[in-house]
């Protein structure tokens, strides 16, 4: 796993990463600077973990895959970009700002009587943050259209200073489980999950 905070201008980010056309094409027609640079961030990373641009490609989902068959996963929030790869586990990373405003988008994504006993709105805050960031990391193994985050993905209730818990997908019949760990720096929380071998 490989986290970044992106303070390098886009012209350093740009000499020194060998894009593919199609990667050229793309970070050429983003509007926004600090997505070209958490764009060009992510290539930077791929290369410290022994890939190269040429070596991504991305399904009819959305979901990015490795050429060599390993499994990765990408993330980008504001400054801090991540990804995570495994050889031969399905993984899944989510980086996400600590804001108020997860209290208003809760109701969508998970029961919110669960969380009545933290004591105050920080915590609150800190914790909505740390399961919404673990069911994104969810949703990016399994990649399904019609997944539901308030219905079809489950987090187990954990103690945010243990930094681990684990989920399950319940979809179409099938539930799939992953164990789940998670980071926190500065004013950001980090889920990543692995696939449970025993779901393969």
């Amino acid at each position: 796993m490989f986290i970044w905070k992106v303070t390098e201008p886009e012209a350093r980010l740009r000499s020194e990463v060998l894009l593919s056309q199609n990667s050229e094409h793309r970070v050429s027609n983003m509007l926004s600077e600090i997505h070209r640079r958490g764009y060009l961030s992510i290539r930077h990373l791929l290369s410290l973990a022994g890939y190269s641009d040429n070596d991504l490609f991305y399904d009819a989902n959305g979901k990015p895959h490795l050429k060599d068959g390993a499994h990765i996963s990408i993330t980008h929030s504001f400054e801090f970009t991540g990804i995570i790869v495994s050889t031969h586990r399905e993984v899944g990373i989510d980086i996400e700002k600590k804001r108020d405003k997860i209290m208003r988008i809760a109701r969508k994504f998970t029961p919110l009587n669960e969380y009545r006993t933290l004591a105050n709105e920080e915590a609150l805050i800190r914790k909505l943050t740390m399961v919404w960031g673990a069911k994104e990391s969810l949703y990016k193994i399994m990649a399904c259209p019609g997944l539901s985050f308030l219905n079809h993905i489950h987090i187990e209730d954990f103690e945010m200073e243990e930094g681990e818990s684990w989920g399950s997908v319940s979809y179409k019949g099938r539930r799939t489980d992953f164990s789940l760990n998670f980071l926190e720096f500065e004013n950001y929380v980090c889920a990543y999950a692995l696939k449970n071998e025993s779901s393969q």
